[in-house]
């Protein structure tokens, strides 16, 4: 998708070629670039205090905002009506720490269920179809999928408007340094408008 198509084009501009793996959980992500494993974490991550301490972080590479994914009977507007809901993401997604903090904010509990076998955009599909209730997605992503399906309501906020960058370990200074360079000018580019506007 979008971050491999950037991941693309950072080999060809600098001359190199990555070792891609694809793992679908953060925490793995962020446990693997800890432990030496990878030297970037090439997805959109929101970011927030708690790993700006941990990892260094690039300039932001799209602005975002989660939204909850319900059907459009009755939807729910306010989170305090989210006090005893289950909902579904998939396993390890960066949405959980939010469902947590929010859970805290309300002062009760909402049940979230981490997935193994679907994406976000199965899940999706599944609200959908009436099979879950809700789920949280990105709100670019959500809206394109709305005009999919008419049948989602995509409207309520999970999360406020949040800069999503890429990680690096907190003692790679020069490749971060490197890494902004590059994404100062490639933002600016046809190409990179060209990739945005496939995805988002």
């Amino acid at each position: 998708g979008f971050q491999y198509e950037l991941i693309k084009a950072l080999e060809r501009d600098w001359k190199l070629k990555a070792n891609i793996f694809l793992e679908n959980s953060l925490d793995e992500n962020l446990q693997g670039l800890e432990q030496g494993k990878y030297d970037i974490v090439a997805r959109n991550i929101p970011v927030n205090t708690q790993l700006r301490q941990q990892f260094g972080f690039t300039e932001s590479i799209n602005l975002n905002k989660q939204v909850l994914v319900q059907r459009k009977l009755a939807p729910i507007r306010q989170h305090l009506d989210l006090a005893g809901k289950t909902i579904h993401v998939h396993r390890g997604s960066p949405v959980i720490l939010r469902l947590q903090n929010l859970s805290r904010e309300i002062g009760d509990t909402i049940f979230v269920v981490q997935n193994d076998v679907y994406e976000t955009e199965q899940l999706v599909m599944m609200v959908a179809g009436g099979d879950i209730d809700f789920t949280v997605c990105d709100e670019v992503v959500a809206k394109r999928l709305a005009e999919q399906m008419p049948e989602i309501d995509v409207e309520t906020d999970i999360s406020f408007t949040q800069l999503e960058s890429w990680a690096v370990r907190k003692d790679s200074p020069v490749l971060l340094d490197s890494l902004n360079a590059w994404l100062s000018r490639f933002r600016n580019s046809k190409e990179f408008g060209k990739i945005y506007s496939k995805y988002y």
